[in-house]
């Protein structure tokens, strides 16, 4: 068999196999040496390609696809720096939890550490950021070999899901010519309804009943607990979470990540402002808790850092669906591996509690919080306030996804509960401003709108990926608040009056950015004012991006003065 016909019918094996595993997108960063896979699966029938140029941007639009998908997203490149150019989204994907099977193609064995070009090592290239790691065969065409092909692709998206999901890595060495040959029969031998050659079949975990009932022993009887909910991507988990609530009478501390500020479930004990409650230190001295038990990541708010440092004695439970240990304040935690729906389930088959003092309490500050963050007494468009009236027109059914620094924190604190269906994805793994755009881009690619928040540094970061929205069209709405640097750090007091504060920390970068948005094809507006941001998030067609110019030092007096005025109103109750 000729080394074309081996060369393509391996190829097909392991792409047809990706498909019947589930993999329905595949990202492609184009490239000489991964010419077999690339063509392989555009050809393929039931494999979407979306062709980004630049591999940074390339992985952040697989990561932004894989978590509005909830599918595990194939990702391939070529030899060389191509490959090293995925590592920000690969040690992002790791840490959030996202599903990426990556593809790298190379130079064959003999043309490694020779001084061949766009030749590196790229053996084990991601180190542990990657949950497995293989070595492709060079392709032969034996029966026994396609079995192998099909038995890796099975593997690399079953490794990507199992467990805490996570990216996962396949070296593909290809040797010369690189053309595959597409009019040979029966490439795809898998017909596409009769499943996996390797099917895997796998379960959730879920806590023996005697183990459930010591928990319930442990929290019975203690009636100031509270339930919190960080970030986490299971919009199905809402459900359970507010019935163990309302059986137990709890409050709900709900991150914007967590999926349960949004939607059609009971939503009176959630307590969406305790970022603002909680940044008083009185107030959080006079709400110690008698326990708490958290679903997901720790939440985006540092004042509920300070909160859990501050009651560190108190029993402190964390739920994994999996495993992982995720608890940065060196606290004592007790952690519950099991599935989160599961354990609510068993912990509300018991008879349901009244409304207590505690819960009241918790539901009487969020409702002195909303009132002031709803409240609006500057005329002109603030970041917060900008936020708010996104927020306000956002269509039900839309995804919004959300820059870091200064963007999380002001749709934290501005994104009130709503029986509007929106789910609300970031990049929180690490917490980086770099790929936002891209990230956007590829959670568009799932199907639905996509509104991004971001700021101006995040959006310099990644302009590059404003091409994949001009390509394909993609329906985003960005809305870019402009505050000419870095935000976030003019709220840290040991960096104010520093002589360089601007040159290292604030970085104003000066740009016109109407002009890169219409390069790239989309509409710019600068909005002034509530009326004209709302007016502006009526375009829904293709990229539009909203512009809101802030000052740096404004935006923290407006802030400081919101968190002032809730301080001094909760002090005057009865906690």
């Amino acid at each position: 068999m000729s080394h074309t016909e081996a060369l393509t019918r391996y190829t097909a094996n392991f792409t047809d196999e990706l498909v019947q595993s589930g993999v329905t997108d595949a990202v492609i960063s184009p490239g000489s040496r991964s010419t077999p896979m690339a063509l392989m699966m555009t050809e393929h029938p039931d494999l979407k390609e979306w062709v980004i140029l630049d591999e940074r941007s390339a992985a952040f639009f697989a990561l932004g696809l894989a978590k509005a998908s909830n599918r595990p997203v194939a990702l391939l490149c070529t030899s060389g720096t191509a490959a090293a150019n995925y590592f920000p989204a690969i040690v992002e994907a790791a840490h959030s939890r996202v599903p990426l099977v990556v593809l790298t193609a190379d130079r064959p064995h003999e043309l490694r550490d020779v001084g061949a070009p766009q030749a590196i090592d790229q053996i084990k290239l991601y180190g542990d950021y990657v949950k497995w790691f293989h070595e492709m065969a060079l392709p032969e065409s034996t029966p026994q070999m396609l079995e192998y092909a099909r038995s890796k692709a099975v593997r690399a998206v079953y490794m990507a899901g199992e467990g805490n999901p996570g990216p996962v890595h396949v070296n593909l060495p290809f040797r010369e010519p690189l053309n595959p040959d597409f009019s040979l029969p029966d490439l795809w031998s898998t017909p596409a309804t009769s499943g996996s050659r390797h099917p895997v079949l796998d379960g959730m975990k879920q806590l023996p009943d005697r183990e459930t009932e010591r928990l319930f022993q442990q929290l019975q009887g203690k009636e100031k607990g509270l339930i919190v909910c960080g970030p986490q991507p299971d919009e199905k988990l809402a459900d359970a979470i507010t019935r163990f609530a309302a059986v137990w009478g709890l409050p709900i501390l709900a991150d914007p990540l967590s999926q349960l500020r949004g939607g059609g479930h009971a939503k009176d004990h959630i307590i969406e402002s305790y970022d603002a409650i909680l940044r008083s230190q009185d107030i959080r001295g006079k709400l110690q808790p008698d326990f708490i038990i958290r679903f997901g990541a720790m939440p985006v708010s540092k004042p509920y850092l300070f909160y859990v440092k501050e009651h560190r004695s108190i029993p402190h439970y964390v739920v994994e669906a999996d495993t992982g240990f995720r608890e940065p304040t060196g606290s004592a935690v007790s952690y519950i591996f099991a599935d989160p729906a599961s354990l609510c389930a068993g912990l509300s088959d018991t008879p349901g509690k009244e409304t207590g003092d505690w819960l009241r309490s918790w539901q009487e500050m969020n409702k002195i919080a909303v009132g002031h963050l709803q409240k609006e007494n500057e005329p002109a468009l603030t970041e917060g306030s900008a936020v708010r009236e996104m927020l306000e027109v956002t269509p039900d059914e839309s995804t919004v996804y959300v820059g870091n620094s200064m963007a999380v924190r002001d749709l934290d604190s501005f994104f009130l509960t709503s029986d509007k269906h929106i789910p609300v994805l970031a990049n929180r793994g690490t917490n980086g401003i770099d790929g936002m755009i891209s990230s956007g881009l590829g959670a568009a690619a799932a199907g639905k709108r996509v509104i991004l928040l971001l700021g101006d540094l995040s959006f310099f970061h990644d302009m590059n990926g404003l091409l994949a929205a001009k390509h394909y069209q993609l329906p985003i709405t960005i809305l870019l608040i402009n505050n000419n640097g870095g935000g976030i750090f003019s709220f840290l007091p040991h960096l104010q009056g520093n002589q360089h504060f601007e040159k290292l920390f604030g970085t104003p970068v000066d740009i016109e950015f109407k002009q890169a948005v219409e390069m790239y094809g989309g509409t710019h507006t600068l909005a002034k004012n509530a009326a004209e941001l709302k007016q502006a998030m009526q375009e829904t067609a293709g990229l539009s991006v909203i512009e809101v110019q802030t000052d740096r030092e404004e935006n923290v007096r407006w802030h400081r003065e919101k968190w002032k005025a809730i301080e001094q109103d909760l002090l005057s109750m009865e906690v």
